[in-house]
């Protein structure tokens, strides 16, 4: 029940009753629902923008948001391993592996260089944790692009192992004839005296003295290009292309263990000494050749010689006497 309200007339001297009009009371309503209309909805943008009041899917949003954030904090961590670990795979590829293999080594800048152009990460952008997850991407884009760099460097390393050993191979690096089948080490690569003529002249080659039929082994592997008598002064006479700019040659044979275009190895038998050609006496006269030029081939006996036996070997060489062919 509405209370009564009353004024006090000074000219009657007396209360009388307050008649509210309907169109003020109309208006009085009015006002009230408009400012309780007005008064409930900044409550409501108060209580939205605030942590006060949130609904059940709001605190589930919430929690959601926090195991992401958690989440994200350990995969920066795990990130941080990685590049502890791929770091030091790049130190011990460019100051071991590609120092090893003479490969120039990869820049730093090449190895953590960014993606520059149109921007890459627009689509993160706009979000409250767009900084962390912008950040985070860009650090798996670079520690991609690191093992891309990485793996290439190790297919390089793979395929410059395989040449070396290819180059190891083929390159020279045992004695012809075996140590218990030499008679001695004739003559070596040098000014020596012809047994024909007796004058001075140039060896370019070791001569390995030994009894007729003694086996020969290829010194490196290679292909047999040669093997004929159509040289002149070597006779019968084999030469194998090892690559690479090498080449050796075994003259004065007595006879062949292999024919033209035949693939050899290391240690394999080739051939049997002799006395064919220019020669004085059964031996083997061994050249090495390298790109084209025929060089000393007492620095290639470091794969069958122990280091007594080379010593003898350098001191019977460096002697100035006469060879047999």
């Amino acid at each position: 029940m509405s209370k009564v309200k009353y004024y006090y007339d000074p000219d009657t001297l007396s209360y009388r009753k307050i008649e509210l009009k309907k169109s003020r009371r109309y208006r009085n309503i009015f006002l009230f629902i408009l400012g309780s209309a007005l008064f409930g909805f900044l409550g409501l943008i108060f209580l939205l923008n605030t942590n006060i009041l949130n609904t059940p899917r709001e605190l589930s949003l919430a929690r959601e948001v926090k195991n992401y954030e958690l989440r994200f904090e350990l995969l920066n961590r795990k990130l941080e391993q990685i590049e502890e670990v791929l770091a030091n795979i790049e130190d011990r590829d460019n100051n071991i592996y590609r120092l090893y293999f003479e490969a120039n080594p990869i820049p730093e800048e090449q190895r953590r260089a960014g993606f520059g152009g149109v921007n890459r990460y627009k689509s993160l952008e706009g979000f409250n944790n767009s900084e962390m997850i912008i950040a985070t991407t860009k650090r798996l884009d670079v520690i991609q692009k690191q093992m891309v760099i990485q793996s290439r460097s190790l297919d390089e390393i793979t395929k410059l192992a395989a040449d070396k050993e290819k180059l190891l191979a083929a390159i020279p690096a045992i004695q012809p004839v075996n140590n218990e089948n030499l008679t001695r080490m004739a003559s070596g690569y040098g000014w020596r005296s012809d047994p024909f003529t007796k004058a001075r002249k140039m060896h370019w080659g070791m001569d390995f003295t030994a009894p007729k039929g003694v086996p020969i082994y290829a010194t490196g592997d290679g292909t047999v290009s040669r093997a004929d008598n159509r040289a002149s002064g070597y006779g019968k006479h084999i030469r194998i292309e090892h690559g690479y700019g090498y080449m050796s040659l075994y003259a004065h044979l007595s006879n062949y263990n292999v024919k033209r275009g035949q693939k050899v190895k290391r240690g394999d038998l080739i051939g049997f000494i002799g006395s064919t050609g220019r020669s004085e006496a059964p031996h083997l006269h061994y050249e090495v050749w390298k790109d084209g030029d025929r060089i000393n081939p007492i620095n290639f006996y470091y794969g069958s010689l122990t280091a007594e036996e080379f010593e003898n070997m350098l001191k019977y060489a460096n002697q100035e006497n006469q060879s047999l062919d």
